[in-house]
Parts: C-alpha cells; sequence; structure tokens
C-alpha cells in the first residue's frame, strides 16, 4: 500500500472508531471519571469479566485503554500519545479458516504495511514525567507492561474468557504503581516514559510501533525497563517479595538493580530463552539495554481462562510493586546501563 493511500485509510478509521469523539483534535475518548487508585482494585478491574479478556483490537481493549489513561491523568501524568494518553496502533485483521483472528501492523514503514483483511484500531497508553536534571533530563528512560491478553477464546471447565490477572495485569498495576511512587516524590533526573502496550500475545504490535514513533527518541532513550506476571511469588527467585530479570548477565542493569538493594536475581530458567519472549527484546535489538522484570513459576494457568485475580499473592505483588518503583527511581537518577560484552543481541528482527 502507497503511504498516501495508508494514510487516508488510517484517517477513515480514526472518524470510524470514534476516537475524536467530537472532542479538540487530539483529546481522544472520554476517560472515566474514578479511576481505583488500590492495587488490588485497579487489577480487578483490568482483570475482569467485562473486559473480556483484553484481546487487541476488541472492545475489552479500548475499556481497558481508557481505564488505564484515567490513571495516568489522576497521577498528572503529561499525554505522550497523539491523542492524549492514546498512541494509536493501525492494524489489519485476518481470519484463518479456522475462524482465529490475526493481527498484521498496518502502516507505512513496515514489512506488513499491505496485509489483505480488515483495516482496525488499537492504542498504546503513554504517560511520562520530564527529568529535571541539567545534563540528563533529556535522556529517557521507558518503563512497560501489556495490557493485552487472549480475549475470548475456547471454554475450559466452563470459563471462556481469559482474564490474564497475572499475564499482564499485574505487570501494569506495577508500572502504574511505579508512575504514582515517582509522580509523588522528587522529580526524576531523566524523563520516564510509561508505556502500557497492545498487541504483546500478537508479536510485540504495539512495541513495534511505538519504537517508530517514541515519545523520546530512541538515541536518547538509555534503558527499557518491562514488568511481566508479578502476581505469584517463584521459589527459584528466593519466593515471596523477590524477582527475576530476563537476560539479566547481558547488560550491567541487574547488578545495578541488585546493588541498591532491589530483590533481583538472574532468570533462574535461562532454558525458556525469556529475553526473547518479552517486550523488551524489540528495545534491545535497537540497541537499549532491555530486561523484564518477573516471578513467573511456570504456573499452569499461564494462557488459560483460570489466571484469575484470585489466583494472585496480594502479599508479593505489593512487595513487587515496590521493587519495580525503586527499580525506576535507580534507573531514572543513576548510571545509565549499559550492554556487557556480548550481551547485546543481534539487531535483526523483532522477537516474538
Amino acid at each position: 500500500m502507497q503511504r498516501t493511500n495508508a494514510l487516508s485509510l488510517i484517517a477513515v478509521l480514526l472518524a470510524l472508531a470514534g476516537l475524536s469523539c467530537g472532542r479538540a483534535p487530539g483529546a481522544g475518548p472520554p476517560l472515566p471519571d474514578t479511576v481505583p487508585a488500590d492495587p488490588r482494585a485497579l487489577l480487578s478491574a483490568l482483570a475482569a469479566d467485562s473486559m473480556e479478556g483484553r484481546a487487541t483490537a476488541t472492545a475489552g481493549s479500548a475499556r481497558a485503554a481508557r481505564l488505564i489513561a484515567g490513571r495516568m491523568r489522576a497521577l498528572g501524568l503529561e499525554p505522550a500519545g497523539d491523542s492524549g494518553y492514546f498512541q494509536r496502533v493501525p492494524l489489519t485483521l485476518t481470519r484463518g479458516a479456522d475462524g482465529a483472528r490475526g493481527l498484521q501492523l498496518l502502516g507505512p514503514g513496515h514489512a506488513d504495511s499491505a496485509p489483505a483483511g480488515q483495516p482496525v484500531m488499537d492504542v498504546n497508553v503513554i504517560g511520562l514525567l520530564r527529568g529535571v536534571d541539567s545534563a540528563l533530563g533529556d535522556e529517557a528512560v521507558v518503563v512497560g507492561a501489556h495490557f493485552d491478553h487472549l480475549g475470548i477464546g475456547a471454554p475450559v471447565a466452563g470459563d471462556s474468557i481469559y482474564n490474564g490477572a497475572d499475564d499482564d495485569a499485574s505487570g501494569v498495576v506495577a508500572v502504574l504503581g511505579a508512575a504514582q511512587a515517582l509522580a509523588g516524590g522528587p522529580p526524576p533526573r531523566r524523563t520516564v516514559v510509561f508505556l502500557i502496550t497492545t498487541g504483546e500475545e500478537q508479536g510485540l504490535l504495539g512495541t513495534r510501533w511505538y519504537i517508530d514513533h517514541p515519545a523520546v527518541p530512541l538515541e536518547r532513550t538509555v534503558a527499557d525497563l518491562q514488568v511481566e506476571m508479578i502476581g505469584r511469588p517463584d521459589s527459584l527467585a528466593g519466593g515471596p517479595g523477590r524477582a527475576w530479570l530476563t537476560g539479566y548477565e547481558r547488560s550491567t542493569m541487574g547488578r545495578q538493580l541488585a546493588a541498591a538493594g532491589i530483590p533481583v536475581v538472574d532468570d533462574p530458567r535461562p532454558a525458556f530463552d525469556f529475553f526473547l519472549r518479552s517486550d523488551n527484546i524489540a528495545f534491545a535489538r535497537r540497541g537499549i539495554p532491555a530486561h523484564t522484570l518477573s516471578s513467573y513459576n511456570l504456573h499452569t494457568d499461564y494462557h488459560q481462562p483460570s489466571d484469575e485475580v484470585e489466583r494472585v499473592d496480594f502479599d508479593h505483588l505489593a512487595r513487587l510493586l515496590d521493587a519495580t518503583a525503586r527499580a525506576v527511581r535507580v534507573l531514572a537518577d543513576g548510571d545509565a546501563p549499559r550492554w556487557n560484552p556480548g550481551g547485546r543481541p543481534e539487531p535483526s528482527g523483532a522477537g516474538s
């Protein structure tokens, strides 16, 4: 698809989606008047059946995005999307012979910019805190999580809603908790971009779009910390209140966080290649030290309808919310992480 045609199609999609909703350009859709601030209540709202599993480019995803943006507004974060807090991500929806949904990025500059299918739209949700240091304020740290999950699917024991409480409502709550902690404390030295993305389960779609349309140029982005699946403790990481970092040995980030007293250890299951399996890998392949904080313990509720709020250990989660906030503060105010020799991954590809 040529650039002019693609942009015209995107304009039509925005009108059809009602993203401007008759308000001032860039304002985005109306946000909720009240948003839960308590981590348990916020996670419960994100993983509720009413969110319909937050599948990308669905009504449930849109509801979750508005909830997240409402929380960012309540915290006073600066909107950093192209429509308020929303960064619009144009997609194409396809259906397989078995009815399975498939999504690809639509737009100039992408290899998958002209697939056959139905144009649809989703959003990343982005807010930031400006750095105040005269030397470091133009640099940025990205802290992120993905808000999408698997939607409504094949029923298991009569339950067809894949709520994704651990994967990754827990990470979203942690990122918003870090935003609250930093917004309520001394201004960070570096700018902090709080990036909640769509489409991770479909191939890092939201992160790939952000990397091509960053809130702060990538050449000034010094680190990326993703948070994924921290709702349950992992005995191999040391149990409740402790986490592991994917690709710990690849850069100086892990040791930097551990030296600051943050309860993080090396990934105890390197054979699973978790470093390559979350949004961090897209940043890492652009040369930015990027890792994912997790306590996933290989529980059998992964990608099942049983990944429910009732199975979250909220005492553990509260401790990792604190750890996440402290980690972001270290990255925002301390030395920029560096790749260790041989640690930077090859630049080709975007991970899966």
